[in-house]
């Protein structure tokens, strides 16, 4: 029965939706228990919980349902649809539950075995067809141990902050964003604007991602401000020049496209505010993580999984007006949550809720024009 079902016919129908309803609801609760409303008393709870499902939770739900879809097309081969499917999105379903209820020993085990299923699951179609893409599985299998030192830290297992394994999770996150923003944002831009000045320089590109990566490993390992305060500079400086060599001015009619190149905007916008904050500025770290988690992963996100969505159901790629309305919310909720505590540091208590009403709001928009989309057949009658 299931594999007939249009929800669970590919990856990307049942993750992106989760992903959504998780970014949805996530933000809110956790203002609500920072506003002092009490939240069930769990496992997790307060700002570990928040960042933790950020992560592990949002995050995790769409790389996996992108990655379902994406090893299907460039292997030829099938990944897990139907039953196979609907389990591992009721394994990802079950951790969120019991993250919240308890108890603590179980919902450690069924989050941390999601990401090793979701890598089981891609390893035999990329290793029987020695496609490129078998690195992904190790990047999977990276962030599932990360998973598993949060718990661990979080358990008093090891002596070591949560915030640690939380922020390897998101600079990891990002650095892959960074690789994949290279190859799809200018092909996009080329195929879509005639007119664009698209220019690629390889060296640029190694320079950017090298830089990008020993910049962010410095600060988590906290190295001297004076050695990876200019590393944060110099990827900054390369990041920049690198989305300017993809003419993103030419995409301003274009919002499936502006959304990419925005979000891709705030990798060297938060790599100036984590030079400053580990050079001694009064910069709260913070704030980089921020640019980073809603500026750069939450708007590169609700841009791909409109882009997808739309192409594997068989639909244009020309967005409506809900969904250029959440790409406007998600980029102001990150300039809201970012940069107004930066110029303004008294208004942190103000611009936390406005930022989190326009981030779940953005994504409720997704979800009023997605859940339609993804829970039918596809529009040209094809298989997916």
């Amino acid at each position: 029965m299931l594999r007939t079902t249009p929800v669970f016919a590919l990856g990307f129908r049942p993750f992106y939706l989760l992903a959504a309803l998780m970014a949805a609801l996530d933000v809110p609760l956790w203002l609500a228990q920072y506003a002092g409303w009490a939240m069930p008393s769990g496992y997790l709870n307060g700002m570990a919980w928040h960042a933790h499902e950020m992560m592990f939770g949002f995050a995790a739900a769409v790389l996996t349902g992108f990655l379902f879809t994406a090893v299907r097309n460039w292997t030829g081969l099938p990944t897990p649809t139907g039953a196979a499917l609907a389990a591992l999105a009721a394994l990802w379903l079950a951790a969120r539950v019991l993250l919240l209820t308890g108890p603590g020993w179980l919902a450690a085990i069924v989050d941390v075995a999601f990401l090793p299923a979701v890598a089981a699951a891609l390893w035999l179609p990329l290793r029987r067809s020695r496609n490129r893409n078998q690195f992904f599985v190790a990047l999977l299998l990276a962030l599932a141990v990360a998973n598993l030192v949060f718990h661990l830290a979080h358990g008093g297992a090891i002596a070591l902050s949560e915030l640690v394994p939380l922020r390897f999770t998101l600079y990891l996150i990002v650095v892959i964003v960074a690789i994949m923003g290279g190859r799809v944002i200018p092909s996009f831009t080329q195929n879509a604007i005639r007119g664009a000045r698209i220019r690629r320089w390889r060296a640029l590109d190694i320079a950017a991602i090298a830089t990008l990566a020993l910049a962010l490993a410095s600060a988590l390992a906290g190295l001297p401000g004076l050695v990876s305060g200019p590393l944060c500079l110099l990827a900054a400086a390369l990041h920049a020049a690198r989305l300017a060599m993809w003419d993103p001015w030419s995409t301003r009619g274009q919002p499936i496209l502006w959304i990419l190149h925005l979000s891709y905007a705030w990798i060297p916008v938060a790599l100036l505010l984590l030079g400053a904050a580990v050079l001694g500025a009064a910069v709260p770290a913070v704030l980089a993580d921020h640019a980073l988690g809603v500026g750069v992963v939450g708007g590169m996100i609700l841009g791909m999984i409109t882009r997808t969505a739309r192409g594997h159901t068989g639909r244009s790629l020309q967005p409506g007006r809900s969904e250029v309305a959440a790409y406007a919310l998600v980029a102001i909720a990150a300039a809201t949550r970012v940069l107004i505590p930066l110029v303004w540091p008294e208004a942190y208590r103000s611009a936390l809720p406005i930022s989190g009403v326009l981030w779940s709001a953005a994504f409720v928009l997704y979800l009023l024009v997605y859940v339609p989309m993804l829970t039918q057949p596809r529009a040209d009658g094809q298989e997916g």
